[in-house]
C-alpha cells in the first residue's frame, strides 16, 4: 500500500472514530447506526478527497504557481465541503430512516436542523486536507529540485574534471609540448601560436566554466582553440570545420557541451587513423532548437551504453539542466563516420 492510502485510511479512520466516540456519549446511541455512520464516514471521506487528487493530477494543478492556485483552492474547498454535506446528510437521514422506526422527520427538515454545522465542518475539513495535500507536493517538487540541482553540479564539476585531466594527459601534453619544441627551430611564429592556444586551453580547464551556463561565443571559442591546437599537431591528418549560426552566438548554453564531443572525436577517431581525418562541428536553429552536430572519421565499435565517462556526463546534465526536453544522439553513418547530435530547446 503507498503512503497516499495509509494516510488516506488512517486519517479518515480516526476522523470517524471520533465522531463514533462523541455519538457513543449521548443517551440515544445504538450501536447499529454507530457503525454504519462509521464505515460511510471513511468512505465519504477517502471518495471526496481522492476524486479532488484525480482532478488535480488531470488538469496539472500542481505544476501551477501560488496566485493561479489559490483560487483553485478556494473553489474547489467549497464545492468540496458542499458536496461533504449533501453526502453526510444522506448519510445521516437514510442510517437514521432505516435502524430507527419512528424516525419520521422529512429530509428537509434534517437538512435545516443540521446542515449548517455539517457545512462548516466540510469546509474545515477540506480545507485542511486540500491546504496538506498541496503542501506536500510543494515539499516533494522542492526537494526534488534540490537533488537534482545538487546531481547538476556533481556533473558539471565531474565535466570540469574530466576536461582538466583530457588536458592534462600526458600523452597530449607531450605532444603538444613535443610539437612546439620543433617548430621553434623551423617554424617559430607557429610555435608561438601553439604556446598561446595551449595556454588558453589549459587556462579555461582549470579556470574557467565554473557556472551552469555560458554563451555559445565562448564555447566556440574553446573548440576553435583546442581544434587549431590539434591542427598543430596533426598537420595534414586533421581537417577541420566550424559552421555556427552567427545569431545564436549570445544563446546560454552548458559549459563544454561542445568540447566534450569534438575532444571524443580527437580521441576515439582522428588518434587512430593513419590516414587523413576531419572533424565538422556545426551549430544551427531547428524548429525552436539548437542543433549541434559533430562528425568525424572513425567508426563507432561500442554502443552509447558503453561510451566514455564524458559523454555519459554530458548525457546525464543535457537530462538535468534541460529537465529532459534535450536529446543527445551518437551514432555511425555509412560513410565510416560517426555523428554525435545534440538538441537542445532555445531557451
Amino acid at each position: 500500500m503507498s503512503l497516499y492510502w495509509e494516510i488516506q485510511i488512517t486519517a479518515w479512520s480516526v476522523s470517524a472514530l471520533y465522531w463514533f466516540f462523541m455519538a457513543f456519549l449521548e443517551s440515544e446511541f445504538l450501536w447499529s447506526i454507530g457503525i454504519s455512520d462509521f464505515i460511510l464516514d471513511v468512505w465519504i471521506g477517502i471518495g471526496i478527497t481522492h476524486a479532488y487528487k484525480s482532478i488535480a493530477y488531470h488538469f496539472a494543478w500542481l505544476q501551477l504557481g501560488l496566485k493561479q492556485l489559490s483560487f483553485r483552492i478556494l473553489f474547489a474547498v467549497l464545492v468540496l465541503a458542499a458536496l461533504y454535506l449533501f453526502l453526510i446528510m444522506s448519510k445521516l437521514y437514510f442510517v437514521r430512516w432505516i435502524f430507527m422506526p419512528n424516525f419520521d422527520t422529512s429530509f428537509n427538515a434534517f437538512l435545516l436542523g443540521m446542515g449548517l454545522q455539517i457545512f462548516v465542518t466540510g469546509i474545515r475539513i477540506m480545507a485542511i486536507w486540500v491546504l496538506a495535500f498541496h503542501l506536500y507536493h510543494y515539499a516533494k517538487r522542492e526537494i526534488n529540485g534540490i537533488k537534482e540541482n545538487a546531481r547538476l553540479s556533481i556533473a558539471i564539476k565531474e565535466a570540469q574534471l574530466n576536461n582538466l585531466n583530457n588536458q592534462l594527459n600526458p600523452h597530449f601534453f607531450f605532444n603538444a609540448l613535443n610539437n612546439i619544441k620543433f617548430m621553434v627551430s623551423h617554424q617559430p611564429q607557429s610555435a608561438r601560436r601553439a604556446i598561446d592556444l595551449l595556454a588558453d586551453v589549459l587556462r579555461n580547464a582549470m579556470h574557467k566554466n565554473t557556472s551552469q551556463w555560458i554563451e555559445l561565443s565562448e564555447e566556440i571559442q574553446l573548440v576553435s582553440d583546442y581544434l587549431e591546437l590539434e591542427s598543430l599537431r596533426f598537420e595534414e591528418r586533421l581537417e577541420s570545420h566550424l559552421d555556427v549560426d552567427t545569431s545564436l552566438l549570445k544563446l546560454k548554453v552548458m559549459p563544454l557541451c561542445i568540447q566534450v564531443l569534438v575532444e571524443n572525436a580527437i580521441k576515439h577517431g582522428i588518434e587512430k587513423k593513419k590516414q587523413k581525418g576531419f572533424i565538422e562541428v556545426k551549430v544551427s536553429r531547428v524548429d525552436g532548437f539548437v542543433s549541434i552536430c559533430v562528425k568525424n572519421s572513425g567508426e563507432l565499435i561500442s554502443p552509447f551504453s558503453n561510451v566514455g565517462i564524458g559523454l555519459q556526463n554530458l548525457n546525464e546534465r543535457l537530462t538535468l539542466q534541460y529537465n529532459g526536453k534535450a536529446s543527445f544522439v551518437l551514432k555511425a553513418l555509412n560513410d565510416s563516420t560517426v555523428l554525435a547530435h545534440i538538441l537542445i530547446p532555445i531557451v
